[in-house]
């Protein structure tokens, strides 16, 4: 073989095997390569089914490997008298694609059989076998300067040109053991290696039957699909022979419905003996596709389950929790210690989770395909961070994005906007690009939570359409504009692959508040099967939000209950707070601060409505009722009319008014390809002030005159984004927020606009409104405190001082309306705040999930 072996002592007193590599091989680099490969592929084992490695050194000019010493036979040449079953495990398949798995590299010992030989041997590296081991089918990788072949390796079996070896190349190598445990006879025969290849790729080997006439048809059936020419059509993972080995083993056969006779009784026997040694083979299998792994999954039970909670006194964001792709890292997003989110890291072996500084108002993380980063959106940016630690690097804009993905050619595909289709951007920064476009014949209305299938190129994303029967999952292209609908449904997709390497994975989505998993073929794209449950309660209250769960590449799976944390609507004053209940942020208080407007999502997946609550007793009651999008209430200055955006007629954001008191139909102001919500009403009722987001989710202020012919104008265009516009009392001045000093901070300008224009917030801010006489403008800061600024005749304003601190600004709201209502004196303001003594809900983590999977 290449080799030469004797027998020693070593100094520990054991008798031990001394491998020896010739000295007129250690001229022959590749032989040395292979001797260095095989020290490595044994050394990385420990296996009672393994011949154990103790040394590995070289000697003058000769290589050696100090193994354990067996005493026994070779499989090979007891199966020279005849077929035989046998008391042990003939061999191993530990984390390598082993590419030598015949008789001749199982030894039959008193203790049981070991394997040998690993010359041939390549471990997976942590990247997966898709890029591990070209099959020796398309070239003789062990051929020395002389041309002789090291090692005597079976034939390959027959997979494409091309195609890289994985489990089910063990798994072909597997039957033919099998068949030659059943039969005495090789699978394939030929007199040369070059008849040998011929006979694997163009003919079928006899039937066990022929061989073993009591043989049960089960068994035949393992053998011939262990044998199968393509890869696809071969049993796709060790637990499928596992299975089907175990139930032979017991006696069972689809053709026995009547007891069977003795020569029957007794091939059975046989075969479940030749299939209990066989099924000790598929186990160690199973371990070699743990092994495979990295390192973190090393070692743990199949479909282990474990809780993981949240930062002590912190919460889960619904939606934001993210595994790694090697499945040992947690990253999720949570309060940090001012209140604000921030993005965790947290190791699945340690107790500890720790924040990143610097990802404050972060949402919506995905990792970068080497485990190194974490992208993230925050209310206007798209970031990305290295998980150990540092400064986050800006990627580019993204208003209130909608998730994202990274490939392994540095691209990132996100949603950049709730109302927008995806775009793509490199991993590098820069201006992001189009992908894909809403189709306004089906009234879509965004496109949302992409990732990206194994080949890099290809990915499923979310369609939301104002009508529920274009509401689908999408299959789109770097390659192509062109898009496929997959399915129907509104959660977030997650693609978890086989545990075997094949194409046929699973989809995993939130169907009625379960997680399921549905078969899929990422090479033909195309669903598989029927959905499988998989776990309840993964869906929270609020529809537009992503579900909480997350898959990693190596079969690690987490979820949460998704569960909304439960709020309140508290008063406070500039002294002491006073809570009462009420329905969540987004609110516009009436002229006569009776009644306060609230966008609340409802049960309707893709939809909001707007509320009205009186505030004396807080009774609300619904105002709008549509399967729509329906958000940002602004009353009109005599109270009687609320003007708000929808996207119930077209596939934009337009905005409509309707009656306060309920009665008669909304009446359309104003439709476009835009993005537009309404942010104020001058106090006259002549026009209305509205933010118009267009490509690349710029946005800008305008204005809607009311009366005559109602032609839209702008307000303020310029590079940057500027929103959330509202017109002062007296309706000279309008404030307003900008980004163009990098962050969102608070101005204002005269109205009709001047040169002059004078900044308010010195460090961050949004959501102004004006006390009812103009004397004060009160904006929030990022980190949630309620500011103040005196405004005198002429405008000046006084520098901000603090009235009091409320839970942080972590995102911006879907739409304009402001997160705190004031009362006409300035003196007491109505904000949203958590219920106090809510129970956490913590994240399970799942350890090979495919294994327990129930399928139908």
């Amino acid at each position: 073989m290449g080799w030469e072996r004797c027998i020693g002592r070593e100094t520990l007193g054991r008798d031990v095997a001394v491998k020896l590599l010739p000295p007129h091989l250690t001229l022959s680099p590749e032989a040395r390569q292979r001797f260095e490969r095989e020290a490595r592929a044994i050394a990385a084992l420990s296996h009672p089914n393994v011949c154990a490695l103790y040394d590995v050194g070289r000697e003058g000019d000769v290589d050696y490997l100090v193994m354990e010493l067996l005493e026994g036979e070779l499989l090979s040449k007891r199966l020279a008298n005849g077929p035989l079953p046998f008391e042990q495990t003939p061999c191993a398949l530990m984390g390598f694609v082993h590419r030598d798995l015949k008789p001749g590299n199982v030894m039959l010992t008193t203790s049981g059989a070991k394997l040998l030989d690993f010359g041939l041997a390549k471990a997976f590296e942590a990247q997966g076998p898709a890029e591990a081991l070209t099959s020796v089918s398309t070239a003789e990788e062990e051929v020395t300067r002389e041309g002789a072949i090291l090692g005597t390796p079976p034939p390959p079996p027959p997979e494409p040109e091309g195609r890289k070896a994985d489990t089910r190349s063990d798994i072909f190598a597997f039957g033919a053991v099998l068949y030659e445990m059943a039969t005495g006879r090789k699978a394939f025969q030929g007199s040369s290696r070059a008849s040998r290849i011929s006979a694997i790729m163009t003919a079928e080997p006899e039937p066990v039957s022929v061989s073993q006439a009591t043989a049960p048809p089960a068994l035949d059936r393992l053998v011939r699909t262990c044998l199968a020419k393509d890869p696809e059509e071969r049993w796709q993972s060790a637990h499928d022979v596992a299975r089907e080995l175990k139930w032979i083993a017991a006696g069972g056969s689809p053709a026995e419905v009547s007891a069977p006779s003795p020569a029957r009784r007794g091939g059975l026997k046989r075969a479940a003996w030749i299939a209990a040694v066989l099924f000790g083979i598929a186990l160690s299998v199973q371990v070699f596709l743990h092994l495979r792994q990295p390192r973190s999954g090393a070692g743990t039970p199949r479909a282990l389950k474990l809780s993981i909670l949240p930062p002590e006194g912190k919460a889960f964001q619904p939606g934001s929790v993210v595994l790694s792709p090697d499945g040992t890292r947690l990253a999720f997003v949570a309060p940090g210690a001012d209140g604000r989110n921030v993005l965790w890291i947290r190791p699945l072996d340690s107790l500890e989770a720790r924040p990143l500084p610097g990802t404050e108002r972060a949402f919506s993380p995905f990792w970068s395909p080497d485990g190194n980063s974490v992208a993230f959106m925050t209310p206007d940016k798209l970031k990305r961070i290295d998980a150990s630690g540092g400064p986050p690097q800006v990627l580019c804009d993204a208003r209130v994005g909608r998730g994202g993905t990274w490939n392994r050619d540095g691209v990132i595909v996100f949603s950049p906007y709730p109302t927008e289709g995806l775009f793509r951007v490199s991993a590098g920064g820069g201006p992001p690009a189009p992908l894909t476009k809403l189709d306004l014949s089906r009234r879509e209305n965004s496109h949302r939570w992409p990732t990206f299938l194994p080949d890099g190129r290809h990915f499923l994303f979310v369609v939301r359409s104002a009508q529920s029967e274009n509401r689908a999952i999408y299959v789109g292209s770097l390659d192509s504009d062109k898009t496929t609908r997959l399915m129907s449904g509104t959660s977030n997709v997650l693609y978890a692959s086989s545990p075997s390497g094949s194409s046929r994975g699973f989809l995993l989505f939130e169907h009625d508040g379960w997680l399921v998993a549905r078969p899929f073929d990422a090479r033909r794209l195309e669903l598989a099967g029927e959905p499988i449950p998989i776990a309840p309660k993964v869906k929270g209250s609020d529809p537009l939000a992503a579900g909480t769960f997350t898959v990693s590449e190596t079969g690690v799976l987490a979820y949460g209950s998704g569960t909304t944390a439960l709020r309140q609507l508290a008063w406070i004053d500039r002294g002491d707070p006073g809570p009462s209940p009420g329905p969540p942020p987004s609110r516009a208080p009436s002229p006569d601060g009776k009644r306060v407007a609230l966008d609340l999502v409802n049960l309707e997946p893709g939809g909001r409505e707007i509320w009205l609550m009186e505030l004396a007793h807080g009774v609300a009651s619904r105002l709008t009722a549509a399967s729509a999008a329906e958000l940002s209430p602004v009353w009109s200055p005599d109270g009687t009319r609320i003007a708000f955006a929808t996207s119930r007629g077209w596939g934009s954001t337009d905005i409509f008014q309707t009656l306060s008191s309920g009665a008669g139909r909304a009446e359309a102001l104003l439709k476009s390809e835009n993005r537009e919500l309404p942010t104020d009403w001058s106090r006259d009722g002549q026009s209305l002030l509205f933010e118009r987001v267009g490509m690349a989710s710029k946005s800008e202020v305008w204005v809607l005159p009311l009366v005559g012919e109602r032609k839209p104008a702008p307000v303020l265009q310029a590079p940057f984004n500027e929103s959330q516009a509202v017109y002062s009392p007296d309706g000279r001045y309008i404030a307003y927020v900008s980004d163009e000093s990098g962050r969102q901070e608070v101005y204002v300008q005269t109205s009709p606009l001047s040169a002059a224009k004078w900044r308010i917030s010195p460090d961050g801010g949004s959501q102004p409104q004006w006390r009812r006489d103009g004397s004060e403008l009160f904006y929030l800061t990022p980190d949630g405190r309620l500011m103040a600024a005196g405004v005198a005749s002429g405008f000046e304003a006084s520098s901000p001082t603090l009235l009091f601190r409320t839970e942080a600004m972590n995102q911006d709201v879907v739409g304009t309306a402001s997160q705190y209502a004031v009362t006409s004196d300035g003196r007491r303001f109505l904000v949203s705040s958590p219920v106090d003594g809510q129970r956490s809900e913590p994240i399970t983590v799942v350890l090979d999930w495919t294994a327990d999977l129930k399928t139908p």
